[in-house]
């Protein structure tokens, strides 16, 4: 049997969806204080800038401070603008802040779906070769995942050099929140964030050889599991990724949407790049791996947690009692 090598492109749903799994109170309310989709992010921060007098002096700049601003496309925005510094580095840091005070160590404690995966591949070894794993987040969520189970560092790719080189990649293409004191051509340095859309960054070490590898990775993978990522038209440089790793190969790659699927319906993204042809409907991975009805509730529905458990059930069986995090699923 031949090993299928298998890549993972994480956005803001994979780590929103350990968020909805760690309580019992969805609802919108809920979702509106601790959500980490751009639009929730985005409307907190709305709501703390109002009272900043940072705001009050360049309000004139945001179009809807009642909260419909996409934070991030703003950032991306003053960034290719050359909006002064000083406001880009602003916005970031709510950001940041946003998101930290969402992801406390409590409720990261509770946190268990990434870690699940991880132990997923440690019982596929046989049909599935983990390749490497692509994040859009700029939390520590997947990096914890990753020492607590593989019990490796990751391999973050910031140059030829890098001592981790030999372990499992994690390539994250915005950047982090943790690199602080990254060790960069034989200086501590601190790596900034950047926003989705700001390709010139992109240019920049270490993010030039982060999505170099990231299209190698792409261009060796037999399959895409897409896992809370939209893909929309704001990030241009990771749909071009998708699309020069395809012109590069043979055969198309198969990318797997594990997301909400109205049934009767095709995913929006198998409709709106169809120069994508590899895009696979969430109901039709693997002959109807995923539950129909389970993933078409988009209330109180968990696509990241139903997909897993699925898979889970389908390799292992029984054999899950005996696991750590993926009992945890059933």
């Amino acid at each position: 049997m031949t090993k299928k090598r298998i890549v993972y492109l994480f956005g803001a749903g994979a780590t929103h969806a350990e968020i909805v799994n760690s309580t019992n109170k969805i609802d919108e309310n809920y979702l509106d204080k601790y959500g980490l989709l751009i639009k929730g992010v985005s409307k907190r921060i709305m709501r703390k800038l109002k009272g900043d007098p940072w705001f009050d002096d360049k309000k004139d700049v945001f179009a809807h401070p009642s909260g419909s601003t996409n934070i991030e496309l703003l950032i991306s925005l003053f960034v290719s603008n050359m909006i002064p510094d000083e406001h880009i580095s602003k916005l970031k840091d709510f950001v940041e802040k946003d998101i930290q005070s969402v992801l406390t160590p409590y409720r990261k404690s509770k946190f268990y779906l990434h870690k699940a995966l991880f132990e997923l591949h440690q019982y596929t070894k046989r049909k599935e070769e983990l390749a490497g794993i692509i994040s859009l987040n700029y939390d520590d969520v997947i990096d914890t995942a990753y020492r607590s189970v593989i019990k490796k560092k990751p391999y973050y790719s910031f140059s030829s050099s890098d001592s981790n080189k030999k372990n499992l990649p994690l390539l994250k293409l915005h950047g982090s929140f943790n690199w602080n004191n990254v060790n960069l051509f034989g200086q501590k340095k601190y790596i900034p964030i950047i926003p989705l859309g700001a390709n010139k960054n992109y240019l920049m070490p270490p993010y030039s050889f982060i999505w170099s590898n990231a299209l190698e990775l792409l261009i060796n993978a037999d399959i895409l599991r897409v896992i809370g990522c939209s893909l929309n038209s704001n990030d241009l440089g990771l749909i071009d990724l998708l699309f020069k790793a395809h012109q590069q190969r043979n055969s198309k790659i198969n990318i797997e949407i594990i997301d909400f699927q109205r049934i009767g319906e095709n995913h929006r993204l198998v409709e709106e790049y169809g120069f994508l042809p590899g895009f696979i409907n969430p109901l039709e991975i693997e002959n109807g791996l995923l539950p129909p009805k389970e993933i078409a509730d988009y209330n109180t529905g968990n696509p990241f947690k139903t997909w897993i458990r699925s898979k889970a059930q389908s390799e292992l069986g029984e054999k899950i009692n005996n696991t750590k995090h993926l009992k945890k699923l059933m």
